[in-house]
């Protein structure tokens, strides 16, 4: 009975195990459905991979194109970069010269009023000290003696102080100095100006440069060797400007102004300028040149005089005692005070100065000239300056308004064409 019970439950769990394995054992099965690809498909899907290729390879050339206009990019501002730091060395040696030129400005003008006061003096004191010998009770002896010698030597002394100053003319020589003290004052503000606006170029600094050395040509600092002629055979203007200047490229700084194709010019600015030219040329320089002439042969008078009084009254001096009569006496003392007369007129007068402020505002109207010139020759409008900066700046610097300018150049009176000068 036991047997029995064991053995069906035996069978019973081997039915159990066998049914379960079987249904672990069941795996449905897969019905994989056909797919059909037709030529309208096809022909998305290529559309598509070519779509991807075209969009993939126009980044990767953006990309690169990118690079480039940033390696352009980088190179042009390293460019500027080293433009200006040269603009930025060369306002330090324009700043440099301005001090040179004030301080050297200064001194000279000390040699003239110390020069002038000095010699002035030496010659009154010769003169009294001959009138008190002529004046001697004592024909002969140490008192007359002694007066005579000194006298003579004062007014050897002055002659020779005298020759020396109206060889070097320090009142010229001052003006000279303080003309280029306010030439490269300019120049250094405009370097000022190229630099704050950022839109250096090789250009503008190969022009300062000659420019600068253009400025220490026309204004020399050492007397001797490089010293400017004060008595010239014939008068010329200052020149402080590079000879062979280069045409402005005007364009190239500030581009093309589609607004204003003309870049500022018309017929009736150019009728304008040349109006000025021709005002320019026949009435101020004309005028100018006429009165520098003037002041240049009167200081030649005046330079040869004043030595030449001293020099007789010397020999009068000398002569007091030895001859008879009063002409050592009148050479002397009459000699002295004409020559502290003509000394007081041409150094205290500052004749050589006014000679050199002539010359100056010559090469100034010959400056503007050139210029205008210039831009008038230039057939390329977009290479000449901008019309109504230069109209302003031509203006200011005649010392009219724009209205007067305009005016100037309609009309018919043969007027100058300065009114600051």
């Amino acid at each position: 009975m036991a047997t029995c019970v064991i053995h069906s439950r035996v069978s019973s769990f081997w039915c159990l195990s066998t049914r379960s394995i079987a249904a672990t054992m069941n795996v449905p099965k897969i019905h994989v459905t056909k797919i059909t690809t037709t030529p309208s498909s096809l022909a998305a899907d290529l559309d598509y991979l070519n779509n991807f290729t075209s969009s993939t390879t126009t980044t990767t050339t953006k990309h690169y194109t990118n690079n480039n206009n940033y390696s352009n990019n980088s190179t042009t501002l390293i460019q500027k970069s080293m433009e200006i730091a040269k603009l930025h060395l060369i306002m330090e040696i324009v700043s440099d010269r301005l001090e040179m030129h004030k301080n050297v400005a200064a001194q000279r003008d000390n040699w003239n009023h110390l020069l002038l006061t000095s010699v002035n003096m030496i010659t009154l004191s010769a003169s009294t000290m001959l009138a008190l010998a002529a004046t001697s009770t004592t024909s002969s002896g140490a008192p007359l003696m002694a007066l005579k010698v000194s006298s003579t030597i004062l007014f050897m002394a002055a002659t020779g102080i005298l020759a020396v100053m109206n060889k070097f003319q320090p009142s010229q020589l001052a003006e000279e100095q303080r003309n280029a003290a306010r030439l490269f004052k300019q120049l250094n503000g405009e370097l000022r100006t190229k630099v704050s606006l950022g839109n250096a170029n090789e250009f503008e600094v190969t022009e300062a440069m000659e420019r600068v050395l253009a400025l220490d040509k026309a204004y020399p600092l050492p007397l001797l060797g490089t010293m400017l002629d004060k008595f010239p055979h014939k008068i010329e203007p200052a020149v402080w400007w590079p000879q062979k200047k280069k045409k402005h490229h005007w364009k190239e700084e500030v581009g093309d102004n589609k607004n204003n194709s003309n870049n500022g010019w018309d017929s009736r600015l150019e009728g304008e300028m040349k109006a000025i030219v021709k005002a320019v040329r026949k009435k101020d320089m004309a005028e100018y040149t006429r009165l520098s002439r003037k002041a240049l042969n009167l200081n030649k008078v005046l330079a040869v005089s004043g030595p030449l009084l001293t020099g007789l009254a010397a020999i009068g001096s000398a002569c007091l005692g030895c001859v008879n009569g009063s002409w050592p006496v009148m050479f002397g003392v009459v000699g002295g005070a004409l020559a502290c007369v003509v000394n007081t007129v041409e150094h205290g007068g500052q004749v050589g100065m006014v000679f050199e402020l002539y010359r100056s505002l010559i090469g100034f109207f010959k400056l503007m000239e050139e210029s205008i010139q210039q831009n008038l020759r230039e057939k390329d409008l977009h290479r000449r300056e901008n019309g109504e900066l230069f109209e302003i700046k031509v203006a200011l610097q005649l010392g009219k308004s724009l209205e007067e300018l305009r005016q100037f150049s309609s009309s018919t009176q043969n007027d100058f064409a300065s009114k600051l000068f």
